[in-house]
């Protein structure tokens, strides 16, 4: 797994940001109800293939399913130029998002004592069918819409405010999705431009004649994409346009921030750009809550035997505790308590000092380092998961000693705790497991980050399978 890797399994997150007001209306309409639709169309197939009759109670679950499928589901993923070998991708995505509604559905079923209403074999019919019909649904649309396309929506002109780099950037992107229907006439500008941009031509360099140039071309959409500093000279042109009724839309330049799932959004009706936020918020944050409850508590249940015999032989190698806590640093910055089975002969607590395990480390008991080779000692961090202190899958803590000696030397280090810690992560499924000098911490920061900026479920459950290959065959844990 590498950054390229990393790319194709955020595509679907990525092109699932939702409907925009650039969606020509049959786009909008299948974004938007293919997957509730699907959902709710599944029960019924599932009430004709157990040959029960379709009662009131079904019409109750069917609203439920169509409401929760809405929420946690979100739009279809329908891009014109996505490729056909990204279609054959997102089930597992899917799935896991559907086994959250399933899960919603069944906890509010039981609160309310109506899951004996249903038929068993029917909500487990519906169950197992809906994620398949669900990915096929969106496999077909996406053929649809890429065979017969939105050749009968008319195209709306449009010019961009600014030759610079921000305004090639926005040709580029909408010149890549022919759905949006949206022809670039060109640039508007009253500076010279640099770089790359300067191989293209203004069609205006002068802005006052602009409002001329949009009546005489049909021009429907403005996009603004000089700098803050022009402040005045953007008021100016906003002024001149309030007698067209042309679409008008600020292009803020953000490229001076490390975007951390930057996004736009609404504060009372104040618009505000997020640069810095984390990745869970909103129904995600349920999402991966309720991936960690159910999959960390099957973890402990499968590895229960292997849980006790572990414990027994920390006991027997040698005297100390079984379990060795250590204060760590997680979700903001709070402290937290991360058990591990000790493998040590010592049990550093990590505040103030904390001396990094090497190879063939003479604190390491003989059973420790089985311990530690096969990350066995890691396991009971799954009860760190289940409290909620720690994630199945995030940035590696790390003792509070080594917080404070590398959040001095590595710019955005501390943006790693926006989200909880993680038993694994992305950079110890590449390579980053263990070491403490600057350059491994600096690179392991870097993967932190890049998980931050593009997670998704489908990358947690990435990362998880991947954790599994390594165990047994990672030569470079000690």
């Amino acid at each position: 797994m590498n950054s390229a890797t990393i790319a194709r399994l955020r595509e679907p997150e990525r092109v699932r940001s939702g409907v925009t007001p650039w969606d020509p209306s049959p786009v909008f309409l299948v974004k938007s109800l293919l997957y509730p639709t699907v959902a709710t169309g599944c029960l019924a197939v599932a009430l004709w293939a157990c040959a029960a009759p379709f009662r009131h109670e079904y019409f109750l679950l069917a609203v439920l399913a169509f409401l929760a499928t809405s929420e946690v589901l979100d739009t279809a993923p329908l891009q014109y130029s996505t490729s056909r070998s990204a279609l054959h991708r997102g089930l597992i995505p899917i799935a896991v998002q559907w086994l959250i509604v399933v899960g919603f559905i069944w906890a509010l079923l039981e609160l309310s004592d109506l899951s004996a209403l249903f038929e068993p074999n029917v909500l487990l019919t519906w169950a197992a069918i809906t994620p398949f019909a669900l990915w096929s649904s969106r496999l077909a649309a996406q053929l649809v819409f890429q065979s017969v396309g939105v050749q009968h929506v008319p195209v709306r002109n449009a010019v961009i405010i600014g030759r610079n780099e921000l305004g090639s950037l926005l040709e580029q992107r909408l010149s890549d999705d022919p759905s949006l229907r949206i022809r670039v006439l060109g640039f508007v500008d009253d500076v010279p431009a640099t770089g790359a941009s300067a191989e293209r031509r203004a069609l205006l360099s002068d802005p006052v004649q602009l409002p001329q140039f949009i009546l005489e071309n049909a021009v429907r959409l403005v996009y603004i994409t000089w700098p803050m500093a022009r402040e005045a000279r953007i008021f100016d042109l906003l002024e001149s346009l309030r007698d067209s009724t042309v679409s008008i839309y600020f292009v803020p330049d953000v490229s001076v921030a490390s975007l951390i799932q930057g996004r736009v959004d609404l504060v009372n009706g104040i618009p505000v750009v997020g640069v810095c936020e984390s990745p869970f918020f909103g129904i995600r944050g349920l999402a991966k809550r309720v991936c960690d409850v159910l999959l960390a508590s099957a973890a402990i249940v499968v590895a229960g035997p292997l849980l006790i015999a572990a414990a027994i032989g920390v006991r027997l190698s040698a005297p100390g505790p079984i379990v060795f806590k250590q204060r760590r640093y997680g979700l903001d910055g709070q402290e937290i308590i991360v058990y591990k089975f000790r493998s040590m002969t010592v049990t550093e607590d990590g505040d103030r000092t904390y001396t990094q395990v090497i190879r063939n480390d003479s604190r390491v008991t003989a059973f420790g380092a089985f311990l530690r080779k096969t990350s066995i000692d890691e396991l009971p961090q799954l009860f760190n998961v289940l409290e909620g202190s720690m994630s199945l899958v995030g940035p590696r803590p790390h003792a509070i000693a080594v917080n404070e000696q590398y959040r001095r030397l590595i710019s955005g280090y501390m943006v790693r705790h926006k989200v909880k810690p993680g038993i694994t992560g992305w950079a110890q499924v590449n390579g980053l497991r263990g070491g403490d000098d600057l350059d491994c911490m600096r690179r392991r920061v870097e993967l932190d980050l890049e998980y931050l900026r593009n997670w998704s479920l489908g990358l947690d459950i990435a990362i998880l399978l991947k954790t599994a290959t390594l165990i047994w065959g990672d030569r470079r844990a000690y």
